[in-house]
């Protein structure tokens, strides 16, 4: 899992925040190494006034951890690091541990593709408080980006209401790498496709696109480029319009579209990157129409999101296909999920080998973590809409015993989900550092998200004042919230 052209796989263990080593070094030279803890990962607001996420990035948590061990270069750089008042930053000894180190944790998360919703914890990490500590960034940054850019897929998707919607955003993109990651991450948010091939050879998401205005520029008039384009390219043949005027655009492709015919090859569409689309779009139907040609598409593209689309749909548009870019690449407006990394639970003492669960507490209600080793239950209604989410401990409660629950933001709302059926939704996908549980590909998640999506509420998926998701803490861990935080005072 190399991070760019210049790094190997397994530097991903400088792929991290330096206080994460600097911490593991302070466990170490305290004699913590051994000790066990529990961190959880999840997030406190929606992105785009959402009232979902669509969890992504799971998927790759596995080979993350294979890739996870500190090789010679990797030490050499540790070793020539100053501290900022003299000597070195590591000392040898801790440079040694590393040097042999192994992050040999156990991971639960929910499956890749699954919906995910404010304060569930989207991974459990378990293992000693060194190795949870070192993975903190590599997971944060693997995870958190990912969900953003499938959450925000997602909603354009379902804007475009069953229209092929292709990711755009490579230009745009955070570096090759935020390339990447967000072609991956807008397949299992359910694109049709993506402009970017490096994506189609790594993942296998199909490649879609044509030429530009600089195609059209580079000859003497449009109707030869038209032309040119057709005969390079008779099978995938989209011709854009927009370079001088749509009115000249269409014209031009629908003497190409009746060259084509004539040589049993057919125009495969047409597409308009500016301007007013919806007016457009229109007129370049009805033109194409009227010269007998109903079966080429119309696509658009030029700063599209959500909101757009469904405007453009609103409007009676016939449009067939969209280009996204900018606002899908870059999660306008929202460039990144909340996601932290919290301790949840430690090992009491070297004696014994329990968990005592642990809380940041906070002036601040908002920034208070929930306790303990954390599972989910996810409630669903005889016709299989989701109805709520249960966050509950193992150690305390057992799985058929979660019925009853207090809302996770606010302790005078209630809920009970008796007579309803119930999911598991975190699944060990790393166990003593290894891969386990059988592997998911892309488009399993890619379909496990249109069946959560499918099995939503309307109320909750709609872009203004979306309803908010029932999520609650079994009764029994909020009893245990509730303890820690009056001792603290």
């Amino acid at each position: 899992m190399a991070l760019s052209n210049n790094t190997n796989p397994s530097d991903v263990v400088l792929n991290t925040d330096l206080y994460e080593l600097t911490m593991a070094a302070a466990y170490y030279e305290a004699g913590m190494e051994e000790r066990k803890a529990v961190f959880t990962s999840f997030f406190r607001n929606y992105p785009f006034d959402s009232a979902y996420c669509l969890l992504a990035g799971i998927g790759q948590i596995p080979q993350l951890i294979k890739d996870f061990h500190f090789e010679d270069d990797s030490l050499r750089y540790l070793a020539s690091l100053d501290a900022p008042q003299g000597g070195k930053l590591f000392s040898a000894a801790f440079l040694h541990y590393l040097e042999h180190f192994r992050p040999n944790v156990d991971i639960y998360a929910i499956a890749e593709g699954e919906l995910a919703f404010t304060r569930e914890p989207l991974y459990r990490v378990e293992g000693s408080l060194i190795a949870c500590q070192l993975l903190e960034t590599a997971l944060l940054n693997l995870v958190n980006f990912q969900t953003l850019i499938a959450t925000k897929a997602a909603r354009v998707v379902y804007a475009a209401e069953g229209r092929a919607v292709s990711d755009f955003g490579l230009r745009r993109a955070q570096g090759p790498d935020g390339g990447l990651s967000v072609a991956r991450a807008s397949w299992i948010g359910g694109v049709s496709s993506t402009s970017n091939v490096l994506a189609g050879k790594v993942f296998g998401i199909p490649v879609f696109g044509t030429h530009a205005h600089s195609w059209v520029m580079s000859f003497p008039t449009q109707l030869e480029a038209f032309r040119a384009f057709a005969q390079a390219s008779p099978h995938n043949c989209v011709l854009l319009l927009d370079t001088y005027s749509v009115e000249s655009g269409v014209r031009d492709a629908i003497t190409v579209a009746k060259e084509l015919k004539t040589q049993g090859h057919s125009l495969s569409g047409v597409r308009i990157d500016s301007g007013d689309l919806a007016k457009l779009s229109k007129y370049v139907r009805e033109e194409l129409d009227k010269a007998g040609f109903q079966s080429v598409k119309i696509a658009v593209s030029n700063d599209l999101d959500e909101f757009t689309i469904q405007s453009l749909l609103t409007q009676g548009a016939p449009i067939d296909s969209f280009g996204v870019g900018t606002k899908l690449a870059t999660a306008d407006p929202n460039p990144s999920l909340g996601g932290v990394y919290k301790l949840s639970a430690v090992q009491k003492s070297s004696a014994t080998d329990e968990l005592l669960p642990v809380m940041k507490v906070s002036e601040m209600a908002a920034k208070r973590t929930i306790p303990g080793k954390q599972a989910i239950v996810r409630f669903a209604n005889a016709e299989g809409q989701f109805a709520g989410d249960v966050i509950y401990d193992p150690d305390i409660t057992t799985y058929d015993g979660v019925v009853d629950a207090v809302d996770v933001l606010d302790p005078h709302t209630h809920y009970s989900f008796s007579g309803l059926t119930k999911k598991e939704l975190m699944i060990k996908i790393v166990d003593n550092g290894n891969p386990c549980a059988t592997q998911n590909t892309l488009d399993d998640a890619r379909k496990r998200a249109q069946a959560s999506l499918s099995h939503l509420d309307f109320a909750s998926k709609r872009f203004l004042n979306p309803q908010t998701y029932p999520v609650g803490l079994e009764t029994s861990l909020a009893h245990v919230q509730e303890n820690l935080i009056e001792m603290s005072y």
